[in-house]
């Protein structure tokens, strides 16, 4: 099934990925997502994407979700997320939307990079990652 590979593909990713609903619930995440943020997947599920945020960025966050309910996507937006630690990081927030059969939003794919890790070995293994991506989704979509 393309949709599994897909999955697979950023559920393996250098990068932290997580997947909400239409109301902001993560549905999803990767464990790179999970280990940066400092809790086991299953204390991410079902959680809103506010409780990673500390409160003086709520307004930053959701100024991001109207953005997105607007446009359909989030492109190069600079939001702070707290760690279980209580420990803050800037990181670098890119969303796509998810859409039924019917065309109707059920959610998003966000990517987000820790702008403090942003060295030139994980540039480049993020470049990696992109590429090989890149080229395994067009391999997905030429089998659909």
């Amino acid at each position: 099934m393309p949709q599994t590979e897909a999955r697979k593909t950023l559920k393996d990713a250098p990068v932290m990925w997580r997947r909400i609903n239409s109301i902001g619930v993560i549905l999803d995440c990767n464990s790179t997502y999970a280990a940066n943020l400092g809790y086991a997947k299953s204390e991410i599920i079902g959680k809103p994407i506010f409780e990673h945020v500390p409160k003086e960025s709520w307004e930053s966050m959701n100024d991001s979700l109207k953005i997105w309910f607007e446009t359909g996507k989030v492109t190069d937006r600079k939001i702070t997320f707290i760690r279980q630690d209580k420990s803050t990081f800037s990181g670098l927030l890119q969303a796509t939307s998810l859409y039924d059969e019917k065309n109707n939003l059920i959610g998003s794919n966000t990517v987000i990079f820790d702008l403090t890790k942003m060295n030139d070995e994980n540039i480049e293994k993020y470049e990696k990652f992109f590429e090989e991506s890149s080229e395994k989704l067009k391999q997905i979509k030429e089998k659909e």
